[in-house]
């Protein structure tokens, strides 16, 4: 099953490869072949704009590029594969050449996600999509079920988190190509392992992007933090939605993926009354009725608008799911006791309350970081729509030294982040070495080759960090040493304190995997805390099963707690130290009233309703 390309190129099936490239700004198109012969494209009859010409007898593995009024030499937009980097050519790839062998696989539903977000170039020492493939039946053992990469679209260089890429059908070449990452997804699959792709449609990376040389892919009616916006509403713009509409259903149907993450959707522009993201929610509508499993669009977004996640029917646009960054927000502030930047909205207990309980923190709200009302209410949108993370490749990598939260907290803190996490009411996500607390920084990094743009990147980062106090040379985005820092050293989970982290990891995941009331999604949800003894408890009753009632205890003493108003309760979970009594405040493993529970300092509990 394959998309059928629109742009790029594509081997025929009775042999010969056609190419075709939308260039309104160029009168004249030739490609440019191996030995320097050039041959002209004509312009297509149906599409205004287009150049296409079809190559007798030839087929995957040609090298060409694009060549603009006899000038400028180019690379395709929609190459599809860069094997000597954004500078290189292009070169024609047949997808039918990989068998797949993933025709038994059946998805994963959206409530049964737990994300695992990682960096393919550090994950492993090889850095490559085929070297992910050993870590699979671990990861699966945890009790993961979604990796979720972060962008591989060609990049500059071998070092870069991916937000730089130039060539949005090219997977990156460092990390083994098309075939390289086709590989892994089909391993993915055979692991009982979906595969989330993030993806970058606000904007792309200054170095070897050469799509304006082509047409109007960009306007200067919006600015993005990274620069120009993606055109989705301007003149010509139809052409444009075209492109990164047909790269998501080729990611989705010619890769297998089940899925997309599209990074900072507050920063695509569209004022259009049939907006780009609702048409890319249909078109993942229509891949996954090809596909006859569950696929997801799953938003990054800074607007705390479910708007994004509600049905069309609603006034909704029909995306899959969004990031809840309050949450982590919320949970950072409260453990860390950081109060600089955005966390000035946080601390203690109150904001993960009400975050549990309304999805977002800032939903209508005044913010005082933003100096402004902030997002709207989302309450009525089930829970499963909402991802949520106590760490992630931006909440690390943006401060200014790449801490994890295992370097800025002690074991029993980190702990309690983790059944913060495991227990909320939404979909997780760990980052890549969370799961046994991993205390390698991950860092920023780059590999451009222009000094001028390498300095740009260096006073970005210095005036980003302005509104937190962090202090101090910065490591070098550019240096070698800063990528190879950011490398997660898995051995640590072989001992203590690591080790006692990832069976508790193991614990929480296997307790969602068996638990109704711990699956997000419908049912009751009742939140209660006091924010002066630094307490929480959630009550959550799904539709027709038994009820779950947690208790988070963020405090430094030991507290009394009202316990739930109905049961008998059985304990079925207590954080505890790995070898200790946590001062000998033990939970009693059954409450029958509602009187109140006397619990230890800094821990958490899960009560499941039992039988009279």
């Amino acid at each position: 099953m394959q998309a059928v390309p629109g742009h790029g190129a594509r081997v025929l099936p009775g042999g010969g490869v056609h190419l075709s490239v939308w260039a309104p700004r160029a009168e004249r198109v030739e490609l440019e072949l191996p030995g320097s012969e050039r041959r002209a494209l004509a312009r297509a009859p149906a599409r205004a704009g287009v150049f296409e010409v079809t190559l007798e007898g030839a087929g995957a593995g040609l090298d060409y590029r694009f060549v603009l009024d006899g000038a400028r030499v180019r690379p395709d937009p929609a190459s599809r594969h860069q094997p000597a980097g954004v500078h290189g050519p292009s070169r024609v790839v047949d997808p039918s050449g990989f068998v797949w062998s993933d025709a038994a696989w059946t998805g994963v539903e959206r409530a049964d996600l737990v994300l695992y977000e990682l960096h393919v170039g550090t994950f492993t020492p090889a850095g490559r999509f085929e070297a992910v493939v050993e870590r699979l039946a671990p990861l699966r053992a945890l009790g993961v079920t979604a990796l979720e990469l972060m962008p591989v679209a060609e990049f500059p260089g071998s070092r870069n988190w991916g937000y730089d890429g130039v060539f949005p059908y090219a997977p990156q070449s460092s990390y083994g190509g098309p075939e390289g990452l086709k590989r892994l997804v089909d391993a993915a699959h055979a692991a009982g392992l979906a595969v989330i792709l993030d993806v970058v449609y606000n904007h792309l990376g200054p170095e070897g992007n050469v799509l304006a040389d082509f047409g109007p892919y960009f306007t200067d009616a919006y600015r993005t933090p990274w620069g120009h916006a993606v055109n989705f509403d301007g003149p010509e713009s139809d052409e444009v939605r075209r492109f990164f509409l047909e790269n998501a259903r080729y990611w989705l149907l010619d890769f297998h993926v089940d899925g997309l993450r599209l990074d900072a959707v507050h920063a695509i522009h569209d004022e259009s009354a049939q907006p780009f993201l609702a048409e890319l929610a249909g078109v993942v509508r229509a891949c996954e009725k090809q596909r006859g499993h569950p696929l997801h669009a799953i938003a990054e977004s800074d607007a705390n608008d479910p708007r994004l996640v509600r049905e069309p029917a609603r006034g909704g646009l029909g995306l899959d799911a969004v990031w809840s960054d309050d949450f982590h927000h919320a949970v950072h502030a409260a453990l860390t006791g950081e109060r600089d930047g955005y966390y000035a909205d946080f601390g203690g207990v109150g904001p993960i309350a009400k975050c549990l309980a309304d999805r977002f923190v800032y939903d209508g709200r005044h913010s005082v970081h933003r100096r402004r009302r902030h997002g709207a209410p989302a309450r009525d949108v089930p829970t499963d729509r909402f991802v949520v993370c106590v760490q992630n490749h931006d909440q690390v990598g943006n401060r200014a030294r790449g801490e994890r939260l295992a370097a800025l907290l002690p074991p029993e803190r980190s702990r309690l982040a983790t059944a913060l996490l495991l227990l909320s009411p939404y979909v997780p996500l760990l980052f890549m070495g969370e799961e046994y607390g991993e205390t390698n920084p991950f860092l920023y990094f780059v590999s451009h080759d222009d000094p001028a743009l390498l300095e740009a990147v260096r006073s970005g980062r210095r005036r980003e960090f302005a509104a937190f106090a962090w202090t101090g040379e910065l490591p070098d985005p550019a240096a070698p040493e800063t990528f190879e820092r950011s490398r997660p050293d898995p051995s640590r989970a072989e001992h203590p304190p690591h080790a006692g982290l990832l069976a508790l990891h193991r614990t929480l995941l296997e307790l969602r995997r068996r638990e109704p009331a711990l699956r997000p999604g419908g049912g009751e949800l009742q939140v209660d805390h006091d924010p002066g003894a630094g307490w929480i408890t959630l009550l959550r009753r799904p539709p027709g099963g038994r009820a779950a009632w947690t208790v988070f205890h963020l405090g430094a003493r030991p507290a009394e707690i009202p316990g739930p108003a109905s049961g008998p309760w059985q304990l079925r979970f207590e954080l505890r130290e790995p070898a200790g009594d946590q001062a000998g405040e033990r939970a009693p493993a059954r409450l029958d009233a509602s009187g109140p529970l006397r619990v230890a300092a800094e821990t958490a509990l899960l009560y499941l309703e039992a039988s009279p």
